[in-house]
């Protein structure tokens, strides 16, 4: 229920910032993008490709205020 829970926050959240694309369909390859990598060492110098892991089980963990002074 705690996951049920944060993705419904999320989305309350981003209601007003409505996306500029449509969303992907279930069982449909997603867009590829790109964000800032960190590991237990740090973060990554080069930004990390959805396309770089093309085939693999990928998963994306958002941590709030990790690495962050807040």
């Amino acid at each position: 229920m705690l996951v049920a829970a944060g993705a419904a926050h999320a989305q309350q959240a981003s209601a007003a910032a409505a996306p500029s694309f449509p969303a992907p369909e279930v069982g449909s390859v997603a867009p590829d993008f790109a964000l800032p990598g960190a590991t237990r060492y740090g973060l990554l110098r080069d930004p990390v490709h959805l396309s770089d892991y093309r085939g693999k089980t990928v998963v994306l963990a958002f941590f709030y205020r990790a690495r962050t002074k807040g």
